[in-house]
């Protein structure tokens, strides 16, 4: 099970681990903290070193009810970034989380490797078009709404059931685009309760159905601390606990905020 990043062959049949750089000043987690160069640097050094195989940069926080931000701020955010970080780390496979198919093409055209469009495309009928044209690999996760709406969208007669017809019609319409390379992420904290989450997980084998890697993003999520009724801040023990049944459940890619710890759950559970 391989993805091409534009001619970089990356092997998922051993998973593999995604470290999130978040540059919005309102992420859940770690909103504000890398805002100048050189903590952005330090940054992403530390997760390449730890072995992250993928940097995912967002520039438009998709936690619920977050405020609007426009097209034009979002590539300003954006382009300086990637353009940093590859100066300095010239190999880096970035992926680019955004559902817009303007910002998706201009980061492609700056660098980026990866489109993470957390609407599968719904929420720009441009998209796929895009993604086809530069044949980068693109996640597809599943989520009712937008960012403002979804946390009201949570109504469900089979969650499963849904959610599986749902990617095997975006897959079948991302495949009559012509593209190659797709990924699913089930979008744990994206129109679903903290019960529908457990569901997704506790079912998370069944989406191997679909045949297509499997990425998994729960990193510190709500589901985990207020579960435990803790913060984002001691979420890191929960966090290691679920990437730990999402692996044994089939799970390609963890999507993270601490990758030497993700790194060091794949490597125990292959022992397996």
């Amino acid at each position: 099970m391989t993805i091409n990043c534009l001619g970089k062959l990356i092997d998922l049949s051993s998973p593999k681990v995604m470290g999130i750089l978040n540059i919005t000043p309102n992420s859940f987690y770690d909103g504000g903290k890398y805002s100048d160069e050189k903590s952005i640097l330090n940054q992403v050094e530390k997760m390449l070193v730890e072995g992250a195989t993928f940097i995912d940069i967002g520039a438009y926080s998709s936690k619920p009810s977050a405020e609007f931000v426009s097209e034009e701020e979002e590539i300003s955010r954006l382009v300086p970034m990637i353009e940093l970080i590859l100066n300095h780390f010239q190999e880096t496979l970035i992926s680019v989380d955004t559902f817009r198919a303007n910002v998706a093409k201009t980061a492609i055209k700056n660098g980026a490797r990866i489109i993470n469009d957390i609407s599968a495309g719904s929420l720009d009928d441009k998209m796929l078009q895009t993604v086809a044209e530069f044949q980068v690999p693109y996640i597809m996760m599943h989520m009712k709404g937008n960012p403002q709406t979804m946390q009201s969208l949570v109504q469900y007669e089979n969650i499963i059931k849904e959610m599986l017809f749902y990617f095997s019609e975006k897959v079948a319409q991302a495949r009559s685009f012509g593209i190659n390379d797709l990924i699913i992420d089930p979008g744990f904290g994206f129109a679903k309760t903290r019960e529908q989450n457990f569901e997704v997980m506790n079912n998370l084998e069944l989406f191997q159905m679909l045949e297509l890697p499997i990425l998994v993003g729960v990193s510190r999520k709500s589901m985990i601390y207020k579960t435990l009724e803790t913060e984002p801040d001691f979420a890191l023990n929960g966090t290691t606990v679920l990437n730990t049944i999402a692996l044994q459940k089939g799970a390609n890619i963890l999507r993270v905020h601490d990758v030497k710890e993700a790194m060091e759950t794949i490597k125990l559970v292959s022992q397996f």
